[in-house]
């Protein structure tokens, strides 16, 4: 790919790139990203996330965003924004869910934090005609703290990424990626992931690790979870985060690149396979509460979407639709099922 030549280039000029830094330019580089460069959601694309699965899900979301509202007082005026909007299903899904309560919509400024240009297209065209019309903002310093917020971020954190470290016999190295020598005609060079020496910013676990073992810290989840608390201490409200991921303190390589549903090789061909990490829950809420705001702990997706009344809501569904109940009956177990993402994925919430 026109990526993988440039960051070959990069490496033998600048040295070896640590993971997050490659994650980073293969998901966003403003002409060769992933997510610069396409609307990768749904079956023709390279996964699908809760909301494409089933309407449920954005459906519960939007009850979730109606009960805060009420909690907060019910005031006039809010914001309700959503990090990351995909291709907007949850945002439509739970909007239409909302309706129950017209006060909310009423009081509703929409706003959605978006990077991707194709990305922003295809919400727009999926919310073309919702009420309220949404607003677009790139960063959470762009919304303003004069009004309580609440926010909706997920699958957002498994898209920041994070250096890895290894534990060595002589101490601990960080996991790069470099380049291999070309062949003596001077071709074929590849990617390939090495061991370099730790150049700041890592901090040794306060668990036991063995040799050979992988940590993974991202300074970009903390810094989101620090932005969330600055945000809601200033504006009140809250915001909820769903994601897969960790819940304690461990270590494992959770690196894992998705082209076409398939599992494909990280380094292979960058900038056309999405690249996610493992949410680090502990360490999001930790920043969180050192930036003066309170979080929840982290609770199952299945646990949270039977209080929200997943069953119930699909029941409802079944008796509407007979014919549709064995795929009901399926969408509800890969959303709540132990063995599908009922507890792999995790809800939290800092308010």
């Amino acid at each position: 790919s026109p990526l993988a030549a440039l960051l070959r280039d990069q490496i033998r000029t600048q040295g070896p790139l640590s993971l997050a830094d490659y994650m980073g330019q293969c998901l966003m580089h403003p002409q060769h990203g992933y997510y610069t460069t396409r609307d990768p959601f749904g079956a023709a694309g390279d996964f699908t996330t809760a909301p494409e699965m089933t309407q449920v899900f954005g459906e519960l979301i939007g009850l979730w965003a109606v009960e805060t509202w009420r909690r907060l007082g019910s005031p006039d005026r809010f914001s309700l924004v959503e990090v990351g909007p995909g291709d907007g299903t949850l945002m439509s899904d739970a909007l239409r869910a909302a309706r129950l309560d017209p006060g909310f919509l009423t009081a509703c400024d929409l706003i959605l934090i978006e990077p991707s240009a194709p990305l922003r297209a295809e919400q727009a065209r999926r919310l073309t005609g919702v009420d309220p019309q949404p607003r677009w903002v790139s960063t959470l310093q762009g919304i303003d703290t004069d009004a309580p917020v609440i926010l909706i971020a997920n699958e957002v954190l498994d898209c920041l990424p994070a250096r890895q470290f290894v534990k060595t016999g002589d101490g601990w190295s960080e996991r790069c990626i470099g380049v291999t020598d070309p062949n003596p005609e001077g071709q074929g060079s590849d990617l390939i992931f090495g061991l370099s020496q730790i150049t700041g910013g890592f901090e040794r676990p306060a668990y036991e690790v063995e040799p050979g073992q992988i940590v993974e810290i991202s300074d970009q989840q903390s810094a989101f979870g620090r932005d969330l608390a600055h945000l809601v201490a200033q504006a009140s409200g809250a915001a909820l985060l769903i994601d897969y991921g960790r819940d304690r303190p461990g270590s494992g390589d959770t690196l894992q690149a998705l082209k076409r549903h398939r599992k494909v090789d990280p380094l292979d061909d960058p900038g056309a396979a999405d690249l996610t990490q493992w949410a680090d829950f502990p360490r999001v809420l930790e920043a969180a509460v050192r930036a003066g705001a309170d979080v929840t702990g982290c609770r199952g997706q299945g646990d949270f979407l039977r209080a929200l009344g997943v069953e119930v809501r699909a029941e409802r569904l079944r008796a509407s639709r007979p014919d549709a109940a064995p795929v009901i009956d399926r969408q509800l177990a890969r959303l709540t099922a132990d063995d599908q993402m009922g507890t792999l994925f995790k809800a939290c919430a800092i308010f």
